[in-house]
């Protein structure tokens, strides 16, 4: 029982492990991966209906999408990410979240939850692919949560965002990865919501 213990004393860590992509854009007290994880879980929590998939399966899906990030960290998803240093290749990231999982899990002798996180990554069921767009979604919601409470200053020079006005990268970065006609929708929706706060169209 130490062992599952020491796991879950780490695995709490991420309720402190601040999101790396608001980080770097200079949020005022950005949110933790495990604040993520429940806006990830909640909304999957209230559109697996509308998806039609199982919202139990999806729910416990969503709540160990990023538990390997209590071991590996935050590391970002950029839209440029060919350019951009601080996130390694996929297939090394992949790697290393795996690895991580894979004994962060192994004390509590069971494969349920290392399975939901490998259907989770390969995106080849309908449950996982909407529970990618619900945490894609829950990107997009925050950056317009921070911009109607201006948490950033815009003003200041950032070299972690040239390309992109406001927060608009992360509607970019989410855009061309939705799976679903649900995904899809609320994209829609929360995107001219933010674009109403902007006064402009969202780059993307």
């Amino acid at each position: 029982m130490g062992d599952e213990f020491d796991a879950l004393l780490e695995l709490l860590e991420l309720k402190d492990e601040r999101r790396t992509g608001w980080v770097l854009r200079g949020i005022e007290s950005p949110e933790s991966v495990a604040a993520h994880t429940w806006g990830t879980a909640t909304l999957c929590l209230f559109y697996a209906d509308r998806a039609a998939v199982d919202r139990d399966r999806a729910v416990a899906m969503a709540l160990v999408h990023d538990l390997a990030e209590a071991r590996t960290g935050d590391i970002p998803t950029r839209a440029a990410d060919a350019d951009d240093t601080r996130s390694p290749p996929s297939d090394e990231k992949e790697v290393l979240e795996r690895n991580a999982i894979t004994e962060l899990l192994e004390p509590f002798e069971t494969d349920e939850w290392l399975t939901l996180w490998e259907e989770y990554e390969a995106r080849e069921t309908p449950t996982a692919q909407f529970v990618k767009d619900m945490d894609l979604l829950d990107n997009c919601l925050q950056a317009l949560k921070y911009e109607r409470e201006s948490r950033y200053d815009e003003t200041e020079p950032n070299d972690a965002f040239t390309e992109y006005e406001n927060l608009d990268e992360f509607f970019a970065t989410a855009a061309p990865r939705l799976e679903t006609s649900v995904g899809n929708a609320l994209f829609e929706q929360i995107k001219t919501r933010y674009e109403q706060e902007i006064g402009r169209d969202c780059k993307i």
